[in-house]
């Protein structure tokens, strides 16, 4: 299987225009067209990895972190990236990351995490704007349907729980073909009007190329007129962290202990709670210290997350419990979503998990 045949569906999960402005997911190292046999998962790209992959035939390593972050100017083996970026390549391995763009979609990180609390009701924690647009096109009436169902089929549409979602409006249409021109209604150089349908529908930006492109496959005027409006409106489905609810309300002590068990934690770093009962929880995995004003908007009784800074656990009072689970410890479960993503998709192509353990915080 070829390099972008793999990393096309990630993106059509988790598109790259989703990563925040600091990330570099995608393809680091490697040709999407070369191919290969196996892929290994794992959540950092590290010597010990690189060689499990090697020792494991895999020619392809997905991460959740990106190997490369900063520029590189050179490649001189001086430092342990230059080394490990070396190393892959000689052994033409390909490595890409799903990072932020995986983070920020409803059905990624943070969905996993809160799945294994048990949590119900969720919903992102802090919506993304500015990533809605809203096209309009116009079309004869015979023809508004077929229109219609290419643009849901590409991805417009889709309010909340909802889909299929547009506004129709009849009214008439005015063109006159010119010279050289192929009019499927009307004739050259002279004045037509048509009974036609307004099509309005929502869409995320990301999907737009494939909505315009079926749009005016399916469309039947030799040029297409159609509009784009940019929103503001909040797209639900995109954005940091998860907030719900337990199935029922757990004494502190206990959902800490729950807590610490499931995620395998070293240790908890909490602040102190005035209520003896949680009820409400929001995660971000990773570091999510940005997202504490937003969990406490939310109402909720406890925030989970990783590398909270010392004076970030004093925007809190007593009304919200902060938790630090640590970075690796909220994260790990990525290779688990990145495998059932692919799986899902290539049931029979050879996936493996990574066995290491790449967290570097021990505890004593």
């Amino acid at each position: 299987m070829k390099i972008k045949e793999i990393t096309s569906e990630i993106e059509r999960i988790a598109p790259l225009s989703l990563q925040e402005d600091y990330d570099n997911s995608g393809l680091l190292i490697g040709n999407p067209n070369d191919d290969v046999n196996k892929v290994l998962i794992c959540l950092d790209v590290t010597d010990e990895v690189l060689d499990e992959a090697i020792k494991n035939n895999c020619g392809m390593i997905i991460s959740h972190h990106p190997l490369i972050f900063g520029g590189i100017k050179k490649l001189t083996g001086q430092s342990m990236l230059e080394k490990t970026i070396m190393k892959a390549i000689r052994n033409r391995i390909g490595i890409y990351a799903t990072h932020t763009n995986i983070d920020n979609i409803f059905m990624g990180v943070n969905k996993k995490i809160a799945d294994l609390i048990g949590l119900k009701d969720i919903s992102i924690l802090k919506t993304k704007q500015n990533l809605l647009r809203k096209l309009v096109t116009f079309c004869p009436v015979d023809d508004a349907d077929k229109v219609r169902e290419a643009m849901f089929a590409a991805g417009a549409g889709h309010i909340g729980n909802y889909d299929s979602c547009s506004y129709n409006l009849t009214g008439k249409g005015s063109f006159r073909a010119g010279e050289g021109s192929n009019p499927h209604l009307g004739e050259i150089n002279k004045l037509h009007f048509e009974d036609e349908i307004r099509i309005e529908v929502i869409y995320p930006v990301y999907k737009e190329k494939g909505i315009l492109g079926k749009m005016i496959e399916a469309h039947p005027y030799e040029e297409v007129a159609y509009d784009i409006y940019p929103l503001e409106n909040e797209f639900k489905q995109v954005g940091s962290g998860i907030i719900g609810e337990l199935p029922e309300a757990m004494e502190k002590n206990k959902f800490l202990v729950g807590i610490k068990d499931n995620f395998k934690a070293g240790c908890l770093k909490y602040t102190r709670l005035e209520s003896t009962r949680i009820k409400k929880v929001a995660v971000c995995g990773g570091s999510g210290s940005f997202l504490i004003d937003a969990a406490k908007a939310r109402g909720a009784d406890v925030f989970i997350t990783g590398d909270v800074k010392y004076h970030d656990f004093f925007k809190t009072d007593k009304s919200m419990m902060i938790v630090d689970i640590g970075h690796y410890e909220s994260e790990q479960y990525t290779k688990e979503l990145i495998f059932t993503i692919l799986k899902q998709k290539f049931p029979n192509f050879a996936l493996q998990i990574s066995e290491i353990n790449t967290n570097p915080v021990n505890y004593l």
